[in-house]
């Protein structure tokens, strides 16, 4: 596992790493997204030995689309690892801090539309697909996907 500090950080510390890594074929303020300022949002960032932001992770209280009536959710975007980086436990120390703000804010349900290239690594950390795979015309193949954090439930 790479030695690396997960600590919160402001948003627009999250946007240089999503530009390249999930948004570089995309001009101008793409990088930020909707939510990115709302006080109950967590951007996490994980930092190498030198300080540098090498993956990133945001979630914020949201409606989950195909369960609109489910209080306690909360949506996962904007997860990043840097190139190089991928499978060296970055993400998942990301994601599991993000989870576990979710859970200290009192929510009960992550979920997140994942590009297709991810689904394992999701799948291993708990996530299940609550939907069919979806082409997004600006950033590719997505699966919705989604956690329940309540006690005693998978999926």
């Amino acid at each position: 596992m790479t030695p690396v500090v997960v600590e919160r950080l402001a948003p627009r510390d999250t946007w240089p790493l999503r530009k390249r890594v999930l948004r570089s074929h995309q001009e101008g303020d793409a990088v930020v997204l909707r939510g990115d300022d709302d006080p109950r949002a967590a951007h996490l960032g994980a930092r190498d030995e030198a300080g540098a932001v090498v993956g990133v992770a945001s979630v914020l209280p949201e409606r989950c689309p195909w369960a609109p009536e489910r209080p306690g959710a909360w949506r996962l975007r904007g997860m990043a690892t840097a190139e190089g980086l991928r499978g060296a436990g970055i993400g998942t120390r990301l994601l599991r801090a993000a989870l576990d703000h979710v859970r200290t804010e009192g929510g009960t349900l992550v979920w997140c539309n994942a590009r297709v290239g991810a689904l394992a690594f999701y799948e291993r950390e708990g996530f299940s697909a609550a939907g069919e795979r979806y082409e997004d015309p600006e950033l590719g193949p997505h699966v919705p996907m989604q956690r329940d954090l309540r006690p005693g439930r998978l999926g």
